[in-house]
């Protein structure tokens, strides 16, 4: 995708959103869609939604409305890409284990959690939704193996930039980061982070002035 540069940050975050709807419409058996029936489902502004797809060409056509498995595939080659990615979670803690446990399937089926890392020995060896639990040591060498690219970091803050900075080496190339902290890394690496505090702040103020 070319033009992936102009695309704005809002508009590539609603992308998933769109996905998710379009799975459930063809699952219901719906053969096309308008604007006003995605708004009314995702409580997005129809204008919102046209100005988010012409980003990407002509995706719909007036009086017509938007092919479900047209824009089904398309979303899942512009989301997904046409390739499986391998997951590790980093921290198998609470956060991580109810990560572990979430059906990630059910909305992604092209990304697979293979492999989770904790320094706790009592957990070494078990598996938690049958997804194997290594010892943090071993990541050097589990995830070339597995062939992992993509990390979800939920370890405590103080042991973030070491362990990215140990993802990076091993040849992960995106981090899903709910540590506090802002990692380090080199432009090739990306790290999208989720500050549970923050969007927790936010949604306080957003009650407060709703």
């Amino acid at each position: 995708m070319n033009n992936k540069k102009k695309i704005p940050n809002a508009t590539m975050k609603r992308l998933p959103l769109y996905y998710r709807y379009f799975k459930e419409a063809e699952k219901s058996g719906t053969d096309r869609v308008s604007s006003k029936e995605i708004s009314d489902a995702l409580d997005i502004d129809s204008a919102t939604i046209r100005r988010d797809f012409s980003y990407f060409g002509e995706l719909g056509r007036k009086g017509y409305g938007y092919n479900v498995k047209s824009l089904l595939k398309f979303f899942m080659e512009h989301i997904h890409g046409n390739e499986t990615r391998n997951v590790a979670i980093i921290g198998a803690g609470n956060l991580g284990s109810a990560l572990l446990n979430y059906k990630f399937s059910n909305i992604n089926d092209r990304m697979n959690v293979v492999a989770a890392f904790d320094r706790n020995a009592g957990m070494i060896g078990t598996k938690i939704n049958d997804t194997e639990v290594f010892h943090s040591d071993d990541l050097e060498k589990i995830i070339p193996e597995q062939g992992i690219d993509v990390a979800i970091l939920t370890l405590p803050a103080e042991a973030g930039q070491k362990m990215a900075e140990r993802l990076e080496a091993a040849g992960i190339k995106g981090i899903l980061n709910f540590t506090p902290i802002r990692l380090d890394v080199s432009d090739g690496i990306y790290v999208h982070n989720i500050d549970l505090s923050v969007e927790l702040q936010a949604l306080f103020f957003y009650m407060k002035n709703f």
